[in-house]
């Protein structure tokens, strides 16, 4: 049993080696030769070019990544401008989740008690202190979720002023400024850094009065700073528990999509499911976050058509331009993005990867795009420009979403403190492995178990679920990977 996507395909990917007859052993998930391919000759998946055999491939052959010579990544000078906007689909009415609406507007997906922290120097002690609050404080207040401190590696012993800073100082302030904290986060500050709190919150001038930021340097040894926090915890913990969850339309969420160890399967399984999805939180009016530059590098010119209008396309080929030249001075390509689990899971290369990977962005217009670390405040789909690695792309997609939803074939125990991440896997072998990590199977695609659109229904339910205080197994295990801004402006 294999799966051809498109007509013009002459590969496959294999289901089940056992359902037929090739000319060798093709392990699961990896391409068979539909036809004699001859030397030079292009070969099709998703109706596209994923390479050019470099050697003559008979039919029923298994086709591997060394047999491949990989094109030229789309020219981004002359790529069609907005001429084929999808009409917009019908409005999808009566979906609400329960969740926290903030002061601005915003709407939280849990009531989360954050600190911030303008350098890493504060991070071993603003994790002592966390610790303290959770096992001192927190079960006092059992309105509250979480205590949450937003701890990074930037800060200091960098070029502030450089313009490559502007993109990290951007991502941390919106995260600081979440709405899962109800946009009053507690500020801890070394003292001598380089990111003082005026700089990382100059926007955000309240943040700076007497009693949000606490200065280690200005107390008198480990036990006073560990006390100073935990005394404005709890005043804060006081606050937060009155919060309460309030019926919300479907409308307020705003859902990043991301995808991590990738196989040959996620673009005809999880990432289509995902894109199904997408549409429907578009049409009852969400937010959806797609990102990862490299990943969707390969694919651009299907999304610059689906642009609304020239200018949204021309922000897109801005950012893939940046990033060509990003790589490009450290002397990488996007060729680099494939890892051994994308290539053990049947992906020959990027533009295989990248052709899978825009299906979680579905069939909507693409609406706006944003720059690296910028808060996205447009409806409907969005790209915001991110790295493709997983911890910084969840970093910087948290600049603005309230839900996450992270697709995989080989498997991720990923996972984001701040906001919860709804999992789901791409073949049904790794959901019954990973019981306890995996929300949604849809591996069930690939054997015929289920459709496309029954998963994608599957997963906006959940995503709803999610929203109103279901916890996903990642919330369940508390699994949140560290934070990792972006910094693309040089270290000193």
């Amino acid at each position: 049993m294999y799966i051809r996507v498109n007509l013009r395909d002459n590969v496959a990917i294999i289901v089940d080696p056992e359902g037929f007859e090739a000319r060798e052993h093709i392990p699961q998930s990896h391409k068979i030769a539909l036809s004699d391919l001859a030397a030079g000759e292009p070969v099709l998946r998703y109706g596209s070019v994923i390479g050019y055999a470099n050697r003559a491939i008979p039919a029923g052959s298994w086709v591997r990544e060394e047999m491949l010579e990989m094109p030229v990544a789309p020219s981004l000078d002359d790529l069609p401008l907005a001429t084929a906007v999808p009409a917009p689909l019908p409005p999808l009415d009566g979906h609400s989740f329960e969740g926290y609406r903030n002061a601005d507007g915003s709407v939280g997906t849990r009531n989360v008690f954050g600190i911030a922290t303008t350098v890493q120097c504060v991070a071993p002690t603003v994790e002592f202190a966390v610790r303290r609050i959770k096992a001192e404080l927190l079960p006092h207040f059992p309105n509250v979720d979480d205590v949450v401190a937003v701890t990074h590696s930037y800060g200091c012993g960098v070029a502030i002023d450089a313009p490559g800073a502007a993109v990290p100082i951007r991502t941390l302030r919106h995260i600081a400024m979440h709405a899962n904290f109800a946009g009053e986060p507690l500020v801890v500050s070394l003292g001598c850094e380089k990111l003082q709190p005026a700089r990382l919150f100059a926007s955000e001038l309240p943040i700076l009065e007497s009693g949000n930021v606490i200065r280690l340097q200005d107390e008198r040894g480990f036990g006073e700073m560990v006390a100073a926090i935990l005394q404005a915890a709890e005043k804060r913990l006081e606050r937060l528990n009155r919060r309460q969850r309030r019926t919300c339309p479907a409308a307020d969420l705003v859902v990043g999509l991301q995808c991590g160890g990738s196989d040959a399967f996620s673009g005809v399984t999880c990432n289509p499911a995902v894109g199904y999805a997408a549409d429907l939180l578009v049409r009852a009016g969400a937010t959806v976050m797609f990102s990862e530059i490299t990943e969707v590098r390969d694919a651009v010119h299907l999304l610059t058509p689906r642009a609304e209008t020239p200018e949204v396309a021309r922000d897109l080929i801005r950012e893939m331009r940046w990033y060509d030249e990003y790589l490009a001075r450290g002397m990488a390509d996007r060729s680099a993005n494939t890892t051994p689990g994308n290539k053990r899971g049947g992906l020959a290369n990027i533009v295989e990867k990248a052709l899978g990977s825009v299906a979680k962005a579905g069939s909507t217009a693409l609406r706006a795009v944003a720059g690296h670390g910028e808060k996205v405040t447009s409806k409907g789909l969005v790209f915001a420009a991110t790295p493709a690695s997983d911890f910084i792309c969840g970093t910087q997609q948290l600049a603005s979403m309230n839900l996450h939803v992270f697709t995989t074939g080989e498997g991720s125990p990923y996972g984001l403190a701040l906001v919860p991440v709804v999992k789901v896997s791409s073949r049904t072998a790794l959901a019954e492995k990973w019981h306890d990590l995996i929300d949604i199977d849809a591996g069930r695609i690939a054997t015929g178990q289920a459709t496309i659109e029954e998963v994608g229904w599957e997963l906006f339910h959940l995503i709803l679920d999610v929203a109103s205080g279901r916890k996903t197994w990642a919330e369940h295990w508390g699994l949140g990977n560290a934070l990792s801004p972006f910094n693309p402006g040089p270290v000193t």
